[in-house]
């Protein structure tokens, strides 16, 4: 391989490894949301009340981080040449989003666990997690601003 090919291949290995980390931070943060989900619904069953569909849009929360990865990761792919630098900024975004979802779904967790006890709050809930997203939203555009000037 060529030099520029390496420096390609690392760089694509850093716009992945920004994709795969916020997936990770997406499962793990859909997974305890889904969790709490299921929790919640049994207990409703077990009381004899009606179970709130409206879980499983407080389950689907983190998913969007895996959304800014992917967006970011096509628009590194086509500042690869840069190579390293594209993996750290890859891995510290990836990093940075998929914290996000992790904890986006903590918040979601306790959230189902809330509102099908109360039945209440549901917009304060959806509020808190949209602050936790914002984080995933600040690093993929102030990484997609540093992608820019790496690859310039």
């Amino acid at each position: 391989m060529t030099p520029e090919q390496i420096n390609a291949a690392i760089g694509i290995a850093g716009a992945v490894a920004c994709l795969g980390l916020s997936a990770l931070g997406s499962a793990l943060g859909t997974g305890s949301a889904a969790l709490a989900a299921v929790g919640a619904w049994k207990k409703c069953y077990a009381q004899g009340k009606p179970a709130p569909f409206i879980l499983l849009g407080l389950v689907g929360a983190p998913i969007t981080q895996t959304l800014y990865g992917m967006v970011l990761m096509f628009i590194m792919f086509g500042k690869a040449a840069a190579g390293w630098p594209m993996l750290v900024l890859g891995i510290f975004a990836g990093i940075g989003i998929g914290s996000s979802a992790f904890f986006q779904g903590k918040a979601a967790a306790a959230a189902c666990d809330a509102q099908a006890e109360t039945g209440q709050g549901l917009v304060n809930y959806f509020g808190a997690l949209g602050i936790v997203e914002t984080v995933a939203i600040f690093t993929m555009v102030l990484s997609l601003l540093a992608v820019f000037k790496i690859g310039a």
